[in-house]
C-alpha cells in the first residue's frame, strides 16, 4: 500500500513544501514540489478575453490578466461559455469574453494553455461542461466497470460526466451524490460568471497539494503524514467536508491524538522531535536520485535520460549486467526491468512531450513484442496519460506524456546544492 507524504524543505535557501507518493518500500513514485508564497493557477476558470486568432497555428490567444496570455488550441473549443459575445457570424473572434480554464502550467517559453472545456473535479467524478459524453475510467475492468457504466447512462444534466478510478470502490449512492454536489459548484460559478468583468477569477482550484491528494487511486493509499500542524487540519477540514456532502446519515470522522481514519485511510499528524519528516522519508536523497542522469538497476544495467527543449532520450545500457549465456534472453530481461523503472522515471520526474527510448537490441520479433507489452502496461499506471506509439525502424520507441505541469528539472535547475 502506498502512503502521502507532506513536508516543507529549504533547498538554496528557499522553502519548498514537498508533498510526496510513495510505495510500500519507501521509494517516491511521484512529487510536487511547491515553492513558498509561489501560487499555480492550474485548474482556476476565469472570464478571459481573446486577444487575437492565430490562423496558422490553429488557436487564439487568450488573456485571463493584463500580464497573463494563454494559448487557446481551437480544437478544444467546444461548447464555449461566452459572457460577452462580439460576432455573430464567427465562432471565436478578437475582444470575445469566455470562460477558461487553465489545463497546462507555463513552460519554459511557452505560455499557459486554456481550454473552454471547464472541468469542475470530485474524488469519484469529474464533471465537464464542453465534451458532454458520459463516460467511466478505462483503468476500471471487470463487474465494476460495468456497473459504473450503468450508472452514467442514468445520469441527468447538461454536462460530460467521466467516473474516475475511485469510483469502483464507492457506493453507487455516494458516486451520484458527488455529481449533485459537483453540478450546483458549477451552476453556482456559471451564474456569477454571468455578470463578471474579464479577467476575473470565478473559481480557485483547490491548492496543488490537495489537489493531488483528491486526485489519488483510494484503493492503493493506506496513509496521509505531514508535520504542518496547519495542514493536517486542513486535510481533516476537507475530509470532513466531502464526507458531510455525500452522506445522508451517520458519522463523520473526527481527529482523535493527531490520527483521524476518512474511507479507511489513516491521517496522522507527526511530531517525532528525534528524526524529521523529511528524514524519515529520504525526501533529499529521493530528489537527489530524481535529478541524476543515470539510474542503475537491479540487474546491473542502468538508464541515461536526458531531457532536451524538444524531447526526452532515454538510453538502456547493459552497464555491469555482462552475462555471456543466453545473452538475448538477459537483454529481454533487462529491457523488461528498464521499461518499468522508465514509466516510473517519467512519472516522478514530471516528463512529458514527446519521449524516443533506446533499448537494449532484439533478435526476436517475439522478444519485441513481449517488451512492447511490459511497457504498455507499466504506463498504464501512470495517472498522466502518456502512450506508446510503436517501435521505429531504428528500433527506438516512442512514447508520449501529456503536458501538464513543470518537470522537476525545470523546477530545480541548477540542482538541489547538496
Amino acid at each position: 500500500m502506498n502512503r502521502y507524504m507532506i513536508t516543507r524543505e529549504k533547498i538554496k535557501g528557499q522553502e519548498y513544501l514537498i508533498s510526496a507518493l510513495y510505495d510500500e518500500k519507501k521509494h517516491m513514485i511521484e512529487v510536487l514540489p511547491e515553492a513558498a508564497g509561489e501560487t499555480s493557477l492550474l485548474g482556476n476558470i476565469y472570464v478571459g478575453k481573446v486577444e487575437n486568432i492565430v490562423t496558422n497555428l490553429n488557436a487564439a490567444f487568450v488573456k485571463i490578466a493584463p500580464d497573463i496570455r494563454c494559448y487557446l488550441p481551437l480544437s478544444d473549443v467546444k461548447n464555449p461559455v461566452f459572457t460577452r459575445k462580439l460576432s455573430q457570424t464567427k465562432a471565436l473572434a478578437a475582444g470575445d469574453e469566455l470562460l477558461v480554464q487553465v489545463s497546462r502550467e507555463a513552460l519554459k517559453t511557452k505560455d499557459p494553455a486554456v481550454t473552454t472545456n471547464l472541468t469542475i473535479a470530485g474524488t469519484y467524478a469529474v464533471l465537464t461542461s464542453g465534451n458532454r459524453k458520459k463516460s467511466v475510467s478505462s483503468k476500471v475492468k471487470g463487474e465494476a466497470r460495468e456497473r459504473l457504466v450503468k450508472l452514467v447512462e442514468q445520469t441527468a444534466g447538461e454536462y460530460g460526466v467521466i467516473l474516475r478510478t475511485n469510483a469502483a470502490e464507492a457506493s453507487d449512492e455516494t458516486v451520484l451524490l458527488e455529481l449533485e454536489v459537483l453540478s450546483e459548484r458549477y451552476e453556482t460559478m456559471a451564474e456569477a460568471a454571468a455578470h463578471k468583468n474579464c479577467y476575473t477569477l470565478v473559481y480557485r482550484e483547490e491548492a496543488g497539494w490537495l489537489r493531488h491528494i483528491r486526485d489519488l487511486r483510494k484503493d492503493d493509499l493506506e496513509e496521509i503524514v505531514t508535520d504542518d500542524r496547519g495542514m493536517f487540519e486542513d486535510i481533516c477540514s476537507a475530509c470532513r467536508i466531502h464526507k458531510q456532502a455525500l452522506t445522508t446519515g451517520g458519522s463523520v470522522p473526527v481527529p482523535v491524538d493527531d490520527v483521524m481514519t476518512a474511507d479507511g485511510i489513516r491521517i496522522r499528524y507527526y511530531k517525532d522531535p528525534a528524526l524529521s519528516l523529511g528524514a524519515l522519508y529520504s525526501v533529499r536523497s529521493e530528489l537527489k536520485n530524481a535529478l541524476s542522469e543515470r539510474v542503475w538497476l537491479k540487474s546491473g544495467a542502468y538508464l541515461v535520460i536526458q531531457p532536451t527543449e524538444a524531447l526526452t532520450v532515454v538510453d538502456v545500457n547493459t552497464g555491469k549486467n555482462v552475462a555471456k549465456k543466453e545473452m538475448q534472453e538477459n537483454f529481454l530481461r533487462v529491457n523488461k526491468e528498464a521499461a518499468e523503472e522508465i514509466a516510473r522515471q517519467l512519472r516522478l520526474r514530471n516528463l512529458s512531450g514527446m519521449v524516443l527510448v533506446d533499448f537494449i537490441n532484439l533478435t526476436s520479433k517475439s522478444a519485441e513484442e513481449e517488451l512492447l507489452k511490459t511497457f504498455r502496461a507499466a504506463l498504464q499506471k501512470d495517472p498522466v496519460p502518456a502512450q506508446l506509439i510503436d517501435m521505429t525502424a531504428l528500433g527506438l520507441v516512442e512514447v508520449t506524456r501529456k503536458k501538464i505541469k513543470r518537470p522537476l528539472h525545470e523546477i530545480f535547475p541548477d540542482g538541489l546544492g547538496f
